[in-house]
């Protein structure tokens, strides 16, 4: 291919003279790997609130994990544009991929940390909580409905035309925060609804018709849900409604104690039941599993 006759072409495309982008090339300076990759805003952005070392390790991770968590998303975002069975082979086993690390690497949280230093920086840390992280839960919406995210005991009052605003009271997340007797929220919840609720009511109502729930029952009615496929649904399922929350929790007890030595979280939840999947029954997919297999989730 003649490179310059196909850029000199590409910018006569664009009604821009090509001698100035030339020009321009002589100028600039070479790319680096630090300033393409950012490297030094990354390294900056550790900032404890102690002088505690863990902490610093404790940060770290939580930026790994939502870095990783934006690579998942990317691939969700073209996917519900997408009905292509070939890209959807292909982008849900990176997305599963993208689990296993952060299910493997949460050994860094759970054998990685002081026992006496984390218990003391993260009474800084209330009342915020992992909770209030917005990718999961923009994940979550990506993958399925929300009703799929509100508890079986709630569904019934939203079977005939549920409005999503009303829905998003009782998503299972409230019960971190939330005192259904009374309504009344946690500072911890108001302070996620107050930044991120509007965001998740739009993205709902944006994917409502084309979310990864959708698109299975699309290729299921088409018969175009092939067994390959249909396994990688089940497996994002699994490792993120399962294997990513119980090894969660078992962080949890390692630094939150059981029974009577339980300490509370940051963010005031009742975490066990609140990580637990037999208790949330969080399920992206019910068409992919048998009434047995929905019977013992998470068990």
């Amino acid at each position: 291919m003649d490179w310059q006759k196909e850029i000199k072409k590409k910018y006569q495309n664009l009604g821009q003279d090509f001698n100035t982008y030339l020009a321009g090339l002589y100028y600039a300076k070479p790319i680096t790997y630090w300033d393409y990759i950012e490297v030094d805003t990354l390294l900056s952005l550790q900032k404890p609130r102690t002088d505690f070392p863990d902490e610093f390790i404790f940060i770290g991770y939580h930026q790994v994990t939502e870095l990783v968590l934006r690579l998942a998303i990317h691939e969700l975002q073209q996917l519900v544009c997408s009905e292509d069975i070939e890209v959807f082979e292909i982008k849900i086993l990176r997305i599963n991929r993208y689990l296993d690390l952060l299910i493997s690497s949460f050994t860094v949280m759970n054998q990685g940390m002081d026992y006496e230093q984390y218990n003391q920086f993260r009474l800084t840390l209330t009342p915020a909580s992992g909770f209030q992280s917005a990718q999961f839960r923009f994940f979550e919406l990506y993958c399925t409905d929300l009703i799929q995210l509100v508890p079986e005991k709630f569904r019934e009052q939203f079977v005939d035309n549920p409005k999503l605003e009303d829905m998003f009271e009782y998503v299972y997340w409230q019960a971190a925060g939330k005192d259904f007797q009374t309504g009344k929220k946690s500072l911890t919840l108001s302070l996620f609804e107050e930044k991120y609720l509007k965001s998740l009511i739009d993205l709902a109502y944006r994917n409502q018709f084309s979310n990864l729930r959708q698109k299975v029952k699309f290729f299921q009615k088409k018969g175009k849900l092939t067994e390959s496929l249909e396994e990688l649904f089940r497996t994002l399922d699994r490792k993120f409604n399962i294997d990513w929350p119980m090894v969660h929790l078992q962080t949890a007890h390692t630094y939150l104690g059981t029974g009577q030595s339980e300490k509370a979280a940051t963010g005031g939840s009742q975490w066990e039941k609140y990580l637990h999947p037999k208790y949330q029954r969080r399920i992206f997919f019910p068409e992919l599993y048998s009434q047995q297999e929905l019977a013992h989730w998470g068990e």
